[in-house]
């Protein structure tokens, strides 16, 4: 029996080992941060200092900052709610001493590590939800760039540097409310506020959706709401909630809801089915000034994203409850705008994540391998990125058919004839009407053939 006990002891010890041997790849940039005093970050609310130095591994586009020897300071914690309770390989965000353009980002001091522990799709759950947000032009969408963790000397594996939702001129472009503000007309905005599926209190509110379902309103800015900003927090969510479940042929909703910012948050959630989008996560936002608008976006949690086949509306079947989408897409002037911006979005730019997914995975393919060894016991990680980019493949292949068939194809927009005065091979224009000796894939062109012409996508 001792026998026993010390031959497991020793391949316990052996395989600690082991795990802990696991270092970076080599074709990544890498984020060495050390707490002070080594720490263990254990709090999402109290920051740690430290230091950080950023390696670029020969990177061409991303510049150096720090170094081993000359280390820049930072602050980090915790953050995340799921992510951060259940998974070992944990999420952080960072708080810099001074602004920096971490990975190229644009410069700023507030920055997230996502450690997409949970994502088994080819950490292609946010990528191709943040890729879609950008094609259809969302007024922001969070930047996320691949870089592998050396934290307190010990190798995380592979994270995302990514860009944190908050009111900045280079993010969510509005102006800034002061907390506990009274003057009536500067409490109008600017609000960031996220349907939320954790009751964060005391800094939310809540009302009851349709009076059948608590929805509960995280504000992000500001942080603390004197009596007069919290009551018309509740009044404006009130007042929304009672048009969402209100005559569906006026027009009122509209003039408290941007159409068409919902509408583009809305069709991004549909093509990676992200079934918990109207649930969690869903941030609104509101600049200051009488008659502006609730704005849907950014979009950012896309972990409920690609895990079924596409045969029906995220809120069909509902797992979870998707709020106020379910009943907005009963209004037929919203549907109608729903399908216009498809039908532009399927045309122009559907075809190009399916390259953009497949440059993805390969950029990732040797870090991925080394992040799954390194969590291994865990079962977290995605170690066999070929089948994991098929996979994706076949999800938005599957969605794009299930969608045209809803909301329709999409076609080219008339434009008028080029005359070129040359033969009835094919020739190329920028939307400038300037010729394109070599047209570069991925932009849109004036594709002239024929005396005919139409805007194509390379």
């Amino acid at each position: 029996m001792r026998t026993n006990r010390i031959v497991g002891l020793a391949i316990m010890i052996i395989a600690w080992g082991y795990s802990h041997a696991i270092s970076y790849s080599g074709t990544l940039p890498v984020l060495h941060i050390e707490t002070e005093g080594r720490k263990e970050i254990t709090s999402k609310e109290d920051y740690l200092n430290g230091t950080y130095y950023l390696d670029p591994m020969g990177a061409s586009d991303v510049e150096a900052i720090g170094s081993k020897e000359v280390p820049c300071s930072l602050e980090i914690k915790g953050r995340g709610n799921y992510t951060w309770r259940d998974f070992d390989k944990k999420p952080y965000r960072l708080k810099l001493a001074d602004k920096q353009p971490l990975m190229g980002l644009a410069k700023n001091k507030h920055f997230a590590l996502m450690a997409h522990a949970d994502d088994n799709k080819g950490f292609m759950r946010n990528t191709i939800g943040f890729y879609f947000s950008e094609q259809i032009g969302m007024a922001w969408t969070p930047k996320a760039k691949p870089v592998e963790l050396v934290l307190n000397g010990d190798y995380k594996g592979l994270y995302f540097l990514t860009e944190h939702i908050r009111v900045d001129k280079d993010r969510v472009n509005i102006e800034e409310q002061e907390d506990n503000e009274t003057d009536p007309e500067k409490i109008t905005g600017g609000w960031l506020v996220e349907i939320d599926n954790y009751n964060e209190a005391p800094y939310n509110i809540e009302i009851q959706e349709g009076n059948r379902h608590t929805m509960w309103f995280t504000y992000k800015s500001p942080e603390l709401l004197s009596s007069a900003q919290e009551q018309f927090l509740r009044a404006e969510m009130e007042r929304i909630d009672r048009l969402v479940y209100g005559d569906k042929n006026s027009d009122a909703l509209w003039q408290y809801l941007d159409m068409d910012a919902l509408a583009k948050f809305y069709i991004v959630q549909e093509i990676t089915d992200n079934y918990e989008s109207f649930h969690g996560s869903c941030y609104l936002y509101r600049d200051m000034g009488e008659g502006q608008k609730w704005m849907f976006g950014p979009v950012w949690d896309f972990g409920s994203a690609f895990n079924r086949d596409k045969y029906q509306y995220l809120y069909e079947g509902d797992v979870w409850h998707n709020h106020w989408i379910p009943e907005i897409c009963k209004f037929p002037k919203f549907m109608d705008r729903v399908k216009e911006i498809w039908q532009w979005l399927h045309y122009y730019k559907y075809d190009s994540a399916y390259t953009y997914a497949e440059e993805f995975a390969n950029l990732i393919t040797a870090a991925a391998k080394n992040d799954a060894e390194r969590w291994r016991d865990k079962g977290y990680g995605n170690k066999d990125m070929a089948n994991r980019l098929k996979r994706i493949k076949e999800r938005l292949q599957q969605t794009e058919n299930w969608l045209v068939m809803q909301w329709g194809e999409g076609k080219a927009t008339s434009v008028e004839t080029v005359e070129t005065g040359l033969s009835t091979d094919a020739v190329y224009y920028n939307l400038q009407g300037m010729r394109v000796e070599k047209p570069v894939k991925g932009q849109v062109y004036i594709h002239v053939q024929g005396g005919k012409s139409k805007k194509v996508m390379l």
